[in-house]
């Protein structure tokens, strides 16, 4: 079936107030009745992963160690999965709906399906093939090394499931309903990991006792529960974008992939900056300071559930309002959410900075771990308002299809902090220093994107599915 012969648009079967909130309610109230339940959603899941991580630390700083190479590499699947091409997904499903095509946003769950299940499969076969070199590589050696390949054998085994929960949770996004995935995720991390967690860790009860695998053991149940619970939602026809048998079609995965597939470098730019650093750290001061890099960078993750709290919202009202041929609207809401952004991580980068081992005794109290960390969130975590307002801005860059800017400036932040902080570091031998580029790094990514949003050209186009929506550039 062409995309010439799509069926014409079709009326949802009874008024989409949600719909209705995003292309005409007012945009402050409207973006953070939206963006409260995600953001709670987000939170949790992040504050169980520190959770998760408290227990860890407690079988000693080789384990904590590991943990900390696996940790942005999971968090490279989360961000991909959820935030680039779940993205990609929420963005055309929002166009779909925002232009009165229904049963064009029903094909596009199904596609979007096959397109994560074969790329969660793709990075099972990489991590269980090739887990020793990638983490040798990052500089893993003896226990942080096992550590490392126990732990990320369990969840790179089951990766999958990740990827098709956040799947159907940025199909339901897309209709912008934040609710519904921000209870089911955020009610499985409260209500499965958290106990789970440590009764397979330490062998609690009836469990046994699995050491730092159970931590990975714990997770996987927990993405089994989330997809079983969403795949029905979308099935019964609760959601307005239905999961439903239809034929494959080459411009409905092109219409996903056409943001999906490039916002999909920004994670691994953020989580391969993170990945790099740590290297460097590690190689040049040891395990203990790999260690405290690790868990003070972690704090940076605590600004991804803002980002994406206000992004996800973003991208279905921009993608939404693109649709609807409401260009200036989407502008302004992007504006609107990467301000509210800004304030909310200065404020967590300023607490940090100010009182660094509040955070870091939490995890572990080796006193070259404590320096490293305190150093770290000193200088870096009065800058931390530039990379939320930058990564809630680039999810309404996925909305709007315009993406160039917000890769460059992740590119151009790489680049910084990992190309510059490695010659800075070999020169002078300091932490500080290459701390010190890392925030200038920050500040640049950030500035890069609110100019490249603020100077507008989110003008209209033709999409592969014949929507007026902008070319991804």
């Amino acid at each position: 079936m062409s995309a010439s012969s799509t069926p014409a648009p079709s009326a949802p079967a009874q008024p989409n107030t949600r719909l209705h909130a995003m292309l005409h309610g007012p945009i402050l109230p409207t973006l953070v009745r939206m963006a409260w339940p995600n953001m709670l959603m987000l939170l949790a899941q992040s504050g169980t992963a520190l959770v998760e991580t408290w227990f860890i630390s407690r079988l000693g700083t080789g384990a904590l160690a590991g943990v900390a190479l696996v940790t942005p590499l999971l968090m490279l699947m989360q961000n991909m999965s959820q935030g680039a091409m779940g993205g990609g997904i929420s963005a055309a499903v929002a166009r779909a709906l925002g232009a009165g095509r229904r049963d064009m946003a029903d094909r596009l769950v199904l596609h979007a399906l096959a397109i994560n299940v074969c790329l969660g499969l793709a990075f099972t076969a990489v991590f269980l093939l090739l887990g020793r070199q990638i983490y040798t590589l990052l500089g893993a050696r003896g226990e942080a090394l096992q550590s490392a390949l126990t732990y990320s054998n369990v969840i790179f085994s089951g990766v999958t499931l990740m990827w098709v929960m956040n799947t159907l949770a940025s199909v339901v996004r897309g209709t912008g309903n934040m609710m519904v995935p921000g209870a089911v995720i955020c009610g499985g991390a409260l209500l499965v990991v958290v106990p789970l967690s440590p009764c397979l860790i330490f062998g609690l009860g009836p469990f046994p006792r699995l050491g730092i695998a159970g931590a990975g053991w714990a997770l996987l149940t927990y993405y089994g529960i989330g997809t079983a619970i969403l795949a029905w939602y979308c099935v019964s026809g609760r959601n307005p974008a239905r999961l439903r048998r239809a034929a494959m079609q080459p411009a409905l995965l092109g219409d996903i992939l056409r943001v999906g597939g490039l916002a999909a470098l920004n994670p691994i730019l953020t989580n391969g900056l993170i990945a790099l650093i740590t290297a460097l750290v590690g190689a040049y001061a040891g395990t203990a300071a790999l260690a405290g890099y690790g868990t003070a960078a972690r704090l940076e993750y605590l600004l991804l559930p803002i980002a994406f709290g206000l992004g996800a919202p973003m991208v279905a009202m921009v993608g939404s309002n693109i649709g609807a041929g409401q260009h200036q609207r989407a502008v302004r809401t992007a504006l609107t959410g990467g301000a509210v952004a800004f304030a909310i991580g200065e404020t967590v980068g300023l607490a940090a900075a100010l009182w660094p081992q509040a955070w870091l005794r939490l995890f572990d109290d080796d006193p070259a771990m404590l320096a490293t960390g305190s150093v770290y969130l000193h200088i870096v975590g009065p800058f931390y308002g530039f990379f939320a307002m930058g990564f809630a801005m680039y999810f309404a860059s996925q909305g709007a299809g315009r993406l160039k800017w917000p890769l460059l400036a992740g590119l151009a932040r790489l680049a910084v902090a990992v190309g510059a902080g490695a010659l800075v570091l070999h020169a002078t031998g300091s932490l500080r220093a290459l701390f010190a580029v890392s925030a200038v790094a920050m500040v640049l990514y950030g500035g890069l994107i609110l100019r490249a949003v603020a100077s507008g050209g989110w003008a209209p186009a033709r999409s592969a599915t014949g929507q007026a929506v902008p070319a991804a550039r």
